[in-house]
């Protein structure tokens, strides 16, 4: 039996703090030249891996825009048959932003797309990037006799595996800065890397073409309800010229003021054909609007249920569905269903 051909990895280097490391003269932090990858990390070599990088410009996470999605998903598009996995190195701070766009935007993905970074540079002794990237890598190369054994977008950090679209960013300081609270993570590590298989999505048509959606409308905004609200401040960010959707943070099971002007306000914006989805600012929970009187007159009133969905992954959800340009009432559709496991629905994992 002729041995089994190593796997393929693209690593792609955006930025961010794990890419850093202290210029040996003057100790100042610098971008890490990830194309040494070898020299700087031998040890990779035994990894059972063929390891190649791209690096693109650094940025810092802070300025990451739709275009650097649209970027990324051409390159994993552009160079999909040539490679089983692929590693994405970003900054922690808009990484669950930039994971949950992928997971849209990579249409009939059937490979592992792996984000992942670290609160410490990687060229600094006491690291958790080492760790972080090498586990990646593993797990984007990891398959068996079916495939890839995480065949979607995901984001390692700190021992465990996440669906991408369904986590946060939890912590500023600690090593395990990011959660999802509304999703078992896909993978644990310890001595071993245990697949939690029940857990993972499988593509429907594995041989399946992957397409790009590249086309987002960044017209979104996101309202974060607090008592004191002022209506006039209310309607003015509900007119924005231009504006087609609204992510509106609301307080428990998706509980907003039933103050007849609050109300009103949304009601009528959501006739001019404003989308507003109704997402919980609590960490974990779901949005359940037919619960209490609050939340009954925000259906009502047109508002879109999130279900257990993240601002995060609501944001990305709503460029990606608004960028087909479709029927209003097929755009209605895609957002009050599930299309990457982003919120669990009756029946919808």
């Amino acid at each position: 039996m002729e041995p089994r051909a190593k796997s393929s990895v693209l690593l792609i280097y955006t930025g961010g703090t794990i890419g850093m490391k202290p210029d040996p003269e003057t100790g100042v932090l610098a971008p890490f030249d990830f194309s040494t990858i070898y020299d700087e990390f031998p040890y990779l070599g035994k990894l059972d891996v063929e390891l190649e990088v791209i690096n693109l410009t650094p940025i810092d996470s802070s300025n990451v825009t739709p275009e650097l999605w649209c970027e990324l998903a051409r390159l994993i598009r552009d160079n999909y048959d040539a490679y089983d996995g692929f590693v994405v190195l970003h900054g922690t701070d808009t990484m669950s932003y930039s994971a949950s766009a992928l997971s849209f935007m990579l249409v009939n993905l059937a490979k592992p797309v792996i984000f992942t970074g670290s609160q410490i540079p990687i060229g600094v002794l006491r690291t958790d990037g080492r760790e972080n990237l090498i586990t990646a890598i593993e797990i984007a190369a990891a398959h068996d006799a079916e495939g890839p054994l995480v065949p979607e977008v995901s984001l390692y950090f700190q021992n465990r595996l996440f669906r991408a679209n369904r986590t946060v960013k939890q912590s500023a300081e600690e090593f395990a800065a990011f959660r999802s609270y509304n999703y078992p993570a896909l993978a644990e590590v310890g001595v071993n890397i245990t697949f939690h298989r029940d857990y993972i999505h499988r593509p429907a048509h594995a041989d399946a073409e992957l397409r790009v959606a590249a086309a987002l409308d960044d017209r979104v905004l996101v309202i974060r309800l607090f008592p004191g609200l002022r209506e006039q401040v209310l309607r003015a960010m509900l007119s924005i010229e231009g504006l087609r959707a609204v992510v509106l943070e609301t307080y428990g099971a998706g509980n907003a003021p039933t103050a007849p002007e609050f109300i009103r306000a949304v009601r009528e914006a959501v006739a001019r054909g404003l989308l507003v989805m109704n997402v919980t600012q609590c960490s974990g929970g779901r949005v359940a609007m037919e619960l209490y009187e609050t939340g009954r007159q925000l259906q009502e009133a047109g508002v879109i249920c999130g279900h257990d969905i993240t601002t995060e992954a609501a944001v990305a959800k709503l460029m990606y569905v608004l960028g087909q340009n479709l029927p209003a009432e097929r755009t209605q559709r895609l957002l009050r269903h599930a299309l990457r496991g982003e919120f669990t629905d009756a029946g919808i994992a």
